[in-house]
């Protein structure tokens, strides 16, 4: 199959696993990068032999360039992305798909219009450990899902993150931060949700860096620091989750699925592989771990990326698709509106649960 030709914006850390691992798959080939720091684009050219440094209109104007990797800052996701399509390409971002929810459904809505493809991180849940605990799902192994749990739980960035400022403003947060990763897998294994609610709170006005090299300043925090929300999901499944920067550590799982015949520990879904757990109900037994049942279980990051390419070029649906980013970032606003109203919110977005990987994939590919 014909290579897509991809160009990305946004030089900054992340872009290192996005160039190198992009390379592993056979359908994309890296041909321009872009950064509003030029000599930030050069840098990531040499490192990673790049052919093209661009700036960042001229690689949106650019004919050859067929998916746009936006790898921005959050603030910056709206406006590149909503670029990208007016220029007729193909935009994958960086999650979240944006910070405000009215500027993510516009997105949604230029896709659709103009026939483009949108999508974005996190592209995790296609490693083989979620993908492992889809088969088992899927295949009636823990029976009808009944309720999910799932946690992530520390105390922030400031102590190691060598610029945290921005995970306590607007667009930050665990739920922020975190939250895509576990909702993004929750969907794909139990499908949308179709109402929350809620609680949150911010339980220190002021945080100190301590890391380097902004070693002293003094972060005033502007969102809420412990999100913890319920979930109804459509099916009818009942979810719970906790993120939170306001604790130093739990022993909690990642996110655990209960069903009517038994229960499926999942990997933690900020990596691609596993282990992944089983335990069965009426068959008694403890917990046994389960050989993983698809590739890619090493950081796969781009695999969203390969994914959306082979969509452009056999037609079909895009796993990691503009529906789910903003079903997931509807969702985490949500979650904070059902504290400020003591409410129940109902989503006003639903998305297709992605169709899963077949198993038996060669490395570096996936099925037309």
């Amino acid at each position: 199959m014909e290579t897509t030709k991809i160009g990305i914006i946004g030089c900054g850390t992340i872009s290192a696993a996005y160039l190198k691992i992009a390379a592993d798959w056979h359908i994309l080939e890296v041909d321009a990068v872009a950064d509003l720091y030029p000599e930030k684009a050069r840098e990531r050219a040499e490192e990673f032999d790049v052919r093209r440094v661009m700036t960042v209109e001229g690689l949106l104007a650019d004919d050859d360039i067929d998916i746009v990797v936006n790898l921005t800052i959050p603030n910056a996701h709206y406006q590149v992305a909503l670029a990208a399509l007016e220029a007729g390409k193909a935009v994958y971002n960086e999650k979240p798909l944006t910070i405000d929810r009215s500027e993510g459904a516009a997105l949604v809505e230029k896709a659709r219009t103009s026939g483009c493809l949108l999508g974005g991180a996190p592209d995790t849940f296609l490693g083989g450990g979620i993908q492992t605990c889809r088969k088992l799902i899927d295949d009636g192994w823990i029976g009808e899902p009944v309720a999910a749990s799932a946690f992530m739980m520390g105390h922030g960035h400031e102590s190691w993150h060598p610029d945290p400022a921005f995970y306590y403003k607007l667009g930050g947060g665990p739920m922020f931060d975190m939250g895509p990763y576990y909702l993004t897998a929750l969907v794909n294994l139990l499908g949308p949700v179709a109402r929350v609610t809620g609680m949150a709170r911010k339980t220190f006005p002021q945080r100190t860096i301590t890391s380097e090299p902004k070693y002293g300043e003094i972060i005033d925090v502007e969102v809420p620091t412990h999100v913890a929300g319920v979930m109804e999901f459509a099916s009818g499944a009942v979810g719970t989750i906790t993120t939170s920067f306001d604790v130093w550590g739990g022993r909690l799982p990642f996110i655990e699925i209960y069903g009517t015949e038994g229960s499926l520990a999942v990997p933690n879904p900020n990596t691609f592989g596993g282990p992944v757990l089983i335990k069965g109900g009426m068959r008694g037994g403890d917990w046994q771990e389960v050989p993983l049942s698809h590739p890619n279980n090493e950081n796969s990051r781009s695999i969203g990326v390969a994914d959306m390419a082979y969509a452009l070029r056999s037609g079909r649906k895009h796993r990691a698709s503009g529906e789910l980013t903003y079903h997931v970032l509807d969702l985490m606003h949500a979650f904070h509106e059902a504290q400020q109203n003591a409410a129940f919110v109902d989503l006003g977005s639903t998305c297709e649960r992605p169709a899963a990987l077949p198993v038996g994939l060669a490395p570096g590919h996936l099925e037309p």
